[in-house]
C-alpha cells in the first residue's frame, strides 16, 4: 500500500531482538490489505505469522488475550502509538506514518478559515511529521497557528478517538480548528470536545470541508438519547473486556448512583457492544456504555434504545446539567 511507512526493517530487527518464534500481527481496517505482505516480511525474518482478522478499534483494542491463546511470543500492532501501559505480551508499535504531502489539502482549507484569525492544529499520529509544514502554510496565509500538548498523548498535537486533551488545552487560544486527515471521526471529536468550528484537511482526497453540521446534528441525537434514558427504570451498565476498555470501578460507580436514584441496574461485561447483543436483554430501558465512548455517539440510529456515555449518564442522573456537560465534554473523563 502506498502512502505508509510499515517499517519492516525495524519489524525484522524486533524479531530477532526478542527471539520471537510466533508474531501476531494486528492491523486497522483500512491497513489490512497489507496484511499478506507484512506476513512474508515475519516469515523472511524466521518467524511465525498469524494475522488478527478481528476488527481492531485503537491502540485501547489490543489483542493480548488473542496473541496469548495462540502461543505468539510477540504483538506486531500497525496504525496507532502506544496507549496501554502494562502489557502481558512483548508489543511493537509501527505507526505507519503516512508519506504524502499535506500541502494541497491545507490550501484548500484557507477559504474555510478565511473568517478566524488563530487556528488550533491537529492530527493523527499518520501525519504528525506534516504539522510543521502545516503551520508554516497557515501563518504564510497570515494566521496564528496554535499546537495543543496536553501531555497525556505521547505527541504534541496529538489526536486519538476518546482522548481530545491537546485540543482542549488551547480551544480558549484559538477561533478553530484545523484537523489534518482523512475522514470526519477525529474531526468530529474536536468538534464535539472543544465546540469550535472545526474543518478537516484531507490529505488523500487534497480537498477541506467543514464538520461543524454533522457536530450540532449529533449533539441533538444524544440530547433526545438522553431524555430517553431519563424515563429509564432498568440501566444495563457494559463493562468493556478490551485490554484498554476495561473500567470496571467506573461501572460499579454508574450501578451505585443509579440505584440511589430508585433505578435498577445491572453489570453487562461485553467485548464488543453491538445492536444484537444489547437486544438479548428486553427488560434493559438503557445502556450506560464505559467502554469505548465514541460507540455512543457514531451510531445512536443502529441502537432500539439508548446507549449513553458516562459523562451522559451524569445528566439524567442529576450530577450534571447540560451545560456543564457540553463544558465537560460528551465523553472524555
Amino acid at each position: 500500500m502506498k502512502g505508509f511507512d510499515f517499517e519492516e526493517e525495524r519489524i525484522k530487527q524486533e524479531i530477532a531482538k526478542l527471539g520471537a518464534k510466533r508474531v501476531l500481527l494486528q492491523l486497522p481496517e483500512g491497513l489490512k490489505p497489507e496484511a499478506p505482505r507484512l506476513a512474508k516480511v515475519v516469515e523472511k525474518a524466521g518467524a511465525l505469522p498469524i494475522v488478527s482478522a478481528d476488527p481492531c478499534y485503537g491502540a485501547c483494542d489490543l489483542a493480548t488475550a488473542e496473541a496469548q491463546s495462540l502461543g505468539a511470543d510477540l504483538i506486531v500492532h500497525f496504525g496507532h502509538s502506544k496507549l496501554v501501559k502494562h502489557e502481558a505480551v512483548p508489543t511493537v508499535y509501527v505507526e505507519a506514518r503516512a508519506t504524502m504531502t499535506v500541502d494541497d489539502a491545507v490550501e484548500a482549507s484557507l477559504p474555510l478559515l478565511s473568517r478566524w484569525s488563530k487556528i488550533g492544529l491537529a492530527t493523527t499520529v499518520q501525519h504528525l511529521q506534516t504539522l510543521a509544514d502545516a503551520r508554516e502554510l497557515l501563518v504564510r496565509a497570515g494566521k496564528t497557528v496554535v499546537i495543543g500538548d496536553a501531555g497525556r498523548m505521547n505527541y504534541a498535537g496529538q489526536v486519538i478517538g476518546c482522548d481530545y486533551s491537546n485540543v482542549k488545552s488551547v480551544a480558549n487560544d484559538v477561533e478553530a480548528f484545523l484537523f489534518i486527515g482523512g475522514g470526519r471521526f477525529h474531526a468530529l471529536g474536536i468538534a464535539l470536545s472543544t465546540a469550535k468550528p472545526t474543518v478537516i484537511a484531507d490529505p488523500y482526497d487534497k480537498r477541506a470541508y467543514s464538520i461543524d453540521d454533522e457536530a450540532q446534528k449529533v449533539l441533538k441525537q444524544r440530547w433526545a438519547c438522553i431524555e430517553e434514558a431519563g424515563r429509564a427504570k432498568t440501566f444495563g451498565v457494559l463493562v468493556g473486556l478490551k485490554l484498554g476498555q476495561k473500567r470496571l470501578d467506573d461501572a460499579v460507580k454508574v450501578k451505585e448512583t443509579a440505584e440511589k436514584n430508585g433505578k435498577t441496574a445491572i453489570l453487562l461485561a461485553v467485548r464488543e457492544v453491538v445492536p444484537e447483543v444489547l437486544l438479548e436483554f428486553p427488560t434493559v430501558d438503557a445502556y450506560v456504555n464505559t467502554a469505548c465512548p465514541r460507540i455512543s455517539l457514531e451510531a445512536p440510529s443502529k441502537f432500539s434504545k439508548p446507549v449513553l456515555t458516562v459523562n451522559e449518564f451524569r445528566v439524567v442522573s442529576g450530577e450534571y446539567s447540560w451545560e456543564n456537560l457540553l463544558k465537560k465534554g460528551l465523553f472524555e473523563s
